[in-house]
């Protein structure tokens, strides 16, 4: 998959440029599932967060950028369905928008759906995460983001092999400072980067590249 991993979303033109790169053609050709399942596991977020995200009232900028069409894919769902229905969909759009929320609980449902298991026959496709929504294809989130009481642990999906800190210095977030998140990266034993709402992190065949308006900082193993 081509990977554009967002602390807050699609917020500013760099990364906006960046993800029509990633796609091969403008927004307005190009068929995008929603993804909101994360959003069910946290206990901060609720019916009337999921509808604003569903809808893109800011801050969730995601769903409302001008697409050729929206559809919500919600996991949880998609083992009562069967397959055959659900798969066509996914292979059928050009990109994934992946909501924030808990992040153990998307990865939860990425496999008891099966799209985990779908995930490397979709080389073309493009994943667009916004905070839970990028932190799940990481190996671990660290303890600090588990808030899924039926967590076994903070480990992720691991397509990518760094993690992920996301609203670095959010200004509804007073506890997500850099000092925090130095200390949370000595927890990881693994590379890692701290962002902030106006930072992505890019990702296809080479390297990782930073994708910023705002500020980040990356942590080596």
């Amino acid at each position: 998959m081509k990977l554009l991993l967002t602390s807050g979303g699609i917020t500013n033109e760099s990364i906006r440029d960046a993800l029509i790169d990633l796609l091969g053609k403008p927004i307005a050709e190009s068929r995008a599932l929603f993804i909101p399942t994360a959003q069910w596991g946290h206990p901060a977020l609720s019916p009337v967060t999921v509808q604003k995200a569903v809808a893109g009232t800011p801050p969730w900028h995601l769903s409302s950028l001008g697409w050729a069409s929206v559809g919500v894919l919600e996991l949880t769902a998609l083992p009562s369905i069967g397959a055959d229905r659900w798969v066509p969909w996914v292979k059928e759009a050009d990109v994934l928008l992946v909501d924030g929320g808990e992040a153990t609980y998307l990865y939860h449902w990425m496999r008891e759906s099966g799209l985990a298991d779908l995930l490397p026959s979709l080389p073309d496709t493009v994943w667009v995460g916004m905070s839970a929504g990028s932190m799940v294809l990481t190996p671990r989130i660290g303890d600090d983001f588990v808030s899924w009481p039926s967590a076994p642990d903070d480990r992720a999906l691991g397509l990518v092999d760094f993690s992920i800190y996301p609203h670095l210095d959010h200004e509804d977030m007073p506890n997500n400072t850099l000092p925090n998140a130095e200390k949370w990266a000595a927890t990881i034993n693994g590379p890692s980067y701290a962002i902030d709402d106006q930072t992505a992190l890019k990702v296809t065949d080479g390297p990782v590249e930073v994708i910023t308006e705002g500020h980040w900082k990356a942590f080596p193993a």
